[in-house]
């Protein structure tokens, strides 16, 4: 069965149940949700098809009413949340059908048994709705459900604590109303207290949670200050980073990313992770789970490091991690692009980046546009620096090839989906490589592998899908994501590309010139002039400026479509300034509409004929040029009427849930009032019951005087029986004693039995081993018998080889001996020059003290002469006293004095 039947089916199962409440009816609605749940329902909500509309606002609708059964419900959210399989199909539950408020009001009828499986499915339920998602102060129950939150949290529970712990953390983060609102509460004290007892839980995802709740209440207080201080914030840190690399599970991974990713939004936390002194391997680690090739996994990693680089300290340590040097092998690698991208895997972090470019992922278009986005954010600081490192350069070379692959021409066949994103990946590609041929050092890696033929064959593919068959695509829009803008943006970055590499690349100086003179630029070159975006306003301009002197730039042609996008742009505006009177449109539009365009269609005509009339007097491109102009009004005239119309139908189907609403708040008044007479009728038995208790009181206490007297007796028999208890007690023991010493004798028993067996088992298994063993050793003798030989044989070559070695020991110990006599000779030598050194040195202090001897032997000399001087001069003046004498004296004592001198 097709899923359109099926869903014809379900609708009309829907609409018997809702008439009549029958076990039958009910039967046939579970069949046909277990038909659909088993068909792919994937994309479903975004079709934006009236008949998936409609039955999921009839689920809606019986999920929400308490009269369903529980069971039924259970099934109906089950399919819900098989829906929700999307961002985008997740809002429309959210926001077009209210799924959370009516999954609050589930939740809130059923607050008292919080264990229940269909409390705790709508919990999961929400937890998916509302990641994400903006909860505003009107939803329904919300303050009962941040209410049960709140208590179930502090409960013991941790299938209730877990999903409520996440759902609360999804309410608080971004919310400043649910913030507020759950800090007016009372309870507060015993609510932080035990989301900080949890932060000692042994599950990663309960710690996350909390950490996640207390950021979000607590950041821009005392309280968070204190929690997230200098001296606790590294260790958040390090446990933050531990989760997103070891997380149990990708849900954890997720809230680990957002919780970093809101911390990092504090300046002042920023501030501390820039000084976090193991960054770089935190991040080369998470930069390792890319490698997964998970697109969950890679999208939150990739939205962590995007945040990082909105933090001016991270950018350059990000830029040095992920460019850091590569080896020979991964250069290599890199110019074989994705043929050798495997070998250095753990050589370099921004591998993994390339990997994801080089081999994308199916359905992993989000994770290249963020890499491309990352690169882009990485390059712009790294070749930004005054000096521009070789790893950088490396990476750069390696790089290019593979963006290069990425810019493959979209195909105007296929569907819109795929061709918007074809068109957003080659504005990525083209905005990287502007980044990189912006720097002089990087500007050859590009030029020398960009051909002109290839940016060539982007752009017409370009024109062709802002000009294809259909008649709409080409029509403004205020939407960013339309596909005309999102080509027109595409186109854009190629052309200034082209600009950028004009000179650097042999003919794509023609070729740019070429095509800014194609008559199909002035549609997205209108497009751009009139956008909203600076950037794309710029670019508009630069491309611009360099056609206008070019002589077949489509210039009237440009103005005309400027022209058309402005008064487009402002009847947007006045249609949405004028959708209170939606209920006179629905009655009158369908013949105002025709009849306006039908006028517009003779005006236009009428003109036409007068612009040919004048003919003559014109230029034959100026005319085509003139009737170009008017093909896009016409066109955009019936994208008016279908615009319209659209709108009508979806004011149609708004008034249509409305009345489903009015019609659900009427059960809900009714219901309401039947409570209320309810309570009125409990309190008129309330009343009644305490009459009725109030004279069971009164025999109550007749009672009591008698329970007196007996209760004498019984402490008189209560005496007896403790002595009997005292005895028994005596007994007791002494059977407990002889108990304990039964069990422990069969507790010996066994285990006596039980190391029988085992020793049993031991000497089967030993006799066992023993045969193989002998079986093995038989084979063994075998075995070494030829290994004998084997050993003889090897002998006889080693007597062979001994011989030779012994004549060769004998040249060697001559040759020994020799040695050992010139090693004698040379000591011999050293020790006769050790001698002379010695004897040497005697001499010389020999010498040395004969010259101070000689030296004090002339001071002596010198002073005996003096001496003897002075002894001459005596003995001259004894002498003439002697010849004195002489003369007096005879010969005789003459000569005996003379024998005396």
């Amino acid at each position: 069965m097709d899923m359109t039947t099926s869903l014809k089916s379900l609708l009309l199962a829907i609409q018997q149940y809702r008439d009549g409440r029958t076990v039958q009816h009910a039967a046939q609605l579970q069949k046909q949700l277990e038909e659909v749940s088993g068909l792919k329902c994937d994309q479903l909500l975004s079709s934006g098809h009236v008949l998936p509309s409609e039955c999921v606002g009839g689920l809606v609708e019986l999920s929400g009413n308490p009269n369903t059964s529980p069971a039924l419900t259970s099934s109906i959210i089950s399919l819900l949340s098989q829906l929700a399989c999307d961002d985008h199909s997740r809002e429309i539950l959210h926001s077009n059908y209210n799924l959370t408020g009516t999954l609050a009001a589930v939740v809130h009828r059923h607050s008292n048994t919080p264990g229940e499986p269909l409390v705790l499915q709508c919990l999961q339920v929400l937890q998916k709705l509302t990641y994400n998602a903006r909860i505003f102060q009107s939803t329904n129950n919300i303050n009962e459900l941040i209410a049960f939150l709140m208590i179930n949290i502090q409960s013991h529970s941790d299938d209730v604590i877990v999903p409520c712990l996440g759902l609360m953390a999804n309410l608080c983060r971004d919310n400043h109303f649910v913030q507020m609102h759950i800090k007016s509460l009372d309870n507060m004290k015993p609510f932080y207290r035990s989301l900080i007892n949890f932060l000692a839980h042994n599950s990663l995802t309960v710690v996350v949670f909390t950490l996640s709740i207390l950021a979000s209440l607590t950041m821009n207080e005392k309280v968070g200050e204190k929690f997230f201080d200098a001296k606790n914030i590294h260790q958040t840190f390090q446990l933050v980073f531990n989760i997103i690399v070891n997380g149990d599970g990708t849900l954890t991974k997720k809230y680990s990313v957002d919780l970093l990713v809101d911390l990092l939004k504090n300046p002042k936390i920023a501030d501390y992770l820039t000084r976090y002194p193991h960054f770089s391997a935190c991040v080369s680690q998470v930069l390792g789970l890319l490698q997964s090739k998970d697109p969950d996994s890679a999208a939150k990693v990739l939205e962590l490091l995007l945040a990082m680089c909105g933090v001016w300290g991270l950018r350059s340590q990000l830029c040095e991690v992920v460019f850091k040097p590569a080896g020979p092998k991964l250069r290599a690698a890199g110019r074989r692009q994705a043929a050798g991208l495997e070998g250095g895997r753990k050589a370099e972090c921004g591998l993994a980046l390339v990997q994801w470019l080089s081999s994308p992922v199916e359905d992993a278009e989000s994770c290249l546009l963020q890499i491309l986005q990352l690169l882009k954010e990485l390059l712009e600081e790294a070749l930004g620096a005054d000096s521009v490192p070789d790893s950088t350069l490396s990476f750069v070379e390696m790089l290019v090839p593979v963006l290069l692959g990425l810019l493959k021409g979209p195909d105007p066949t296929q569907g819109d989906a795929l061709l918007r994103t074809r068109c957003h990946r080659v504005t990525h590609v083209s905005s990287l490589l502007l980044i990189l041929c912006a720097q002089d050092s990087t500007r050859p890696l590009v030029s020398c592998q960009v051909s002109a033929q290839l940016c060539l064959s982007q752009v017409e593919s370009l024109l062709s899908c802002c000009h294809g068959s259909t008649p709409f695509a080409c029509l403004p829009s205020c939407s960013e994501n339309d596909l005309s803008q999102v080509c027109a943006a595409a186109l854009l970055k190629t052309l200034e590309l082209m600009s950028r590499l004009r000179q650097q690349v042999k003919d794509m100086e023609t070729s740019f010139y070429r095509m800014l003179q194609d008559q199909r630029i002035a549609m997205p070159l209108s497009l751009a002039l009139t956008s909203h975006r600076r950037d794309q306003v710029q670019s508009g301009l630069a491309l611009l400026f360099e056609a206008t002197p070019l002589p077949d730039f489509p210039s009237l042609v440009l103005g005309e479509s400027i022209a058309a996008n402005n008064a487009y742009r402002q009847r947007e505006a006045e249609l949405s300034v004028k959708r209170v009177a939606v209920q006179e449109v629905l009655s009158t539009g369908g013949v105002l509409d025709s009849s306006v365009s039908r006028r517009s269609v003779y005006s236009l005509v009428e003109k036409i004929q007068t612009s040919l009339e004048l003919k003559d007097q014109v230029k034959d491109s100026h005319v085509s040029d003139i009737i170009d102009v008017y093909e896009q009004k016409l066109a955009a005239f019936a994208s008016k009427e279908s615009r319209l119309q659209d709108l009508l139908e979806a004011k149609a189907l708004a008034l249509s849930q409305a009345d489903r609403l009015i019609a659900q708040y009427r059960l809900q008044r009714a219901q309401a009032e039947a409570e209320a007479r309810k309570l009125g009728c409990l309190l008129k038995d309330a009343e009644r019951r305490r009459e009725e208790l109030r004279s069971e009181v009164n025999g109550q206490a007749l009672e009591m005087e008698r329970s007196k007297a007996d209760m004498e007796e019984l402490l008189q028999h209560n005496s007896r029986l403790q002595k009997d208890s005292e005895e028994h007690q005596a007994l007791k023991g002494a059977y407990n004693a002889l108990l304990n010493r039964f069990n422990e004798t069969e507790r010996l028993l066994k285990e006596l039995q039980t190391a029988h067996i085992a020793l049993t088992k031991q000497n089967d298994a030993l006799r066992r081993s023993h045969e193989a063993l002998q079986q093995q050793q038989d084979k063994m003798a075998s075995v070494l018998e030829e290994r004998e030989e084997e050993i003889r044989s090897l002998n006889s070559d080693i007597q062979k080889k001994n011989s030779d070695i012994t004549g060769l020991q004998a040249e060697l110990r001559t040759e020994e001996k020799k040695l050992k006599q010139k090693e004698q000779e040379r000591r011999d030598l050293e020790e006769t020059m050790d001698v002379l050194r010695k004897e040497l040195n005697k001499t010389e202090q020999a010498r040395k003290d004969a010259s101070i001897k000689a030296s004090s032997l002339e001071l002596q000399k010198s002073q005996l002469e003096a001496k003897l001087k002075q002894k001459e001069e005596e003995l001259s003046k004894h002498s003439a006293m002697i010849a004195m004498i002489h003369s007096l004296s005879s010969g005789k004592m003459k000569s005996d004095v003379n024998l005396s001198l």
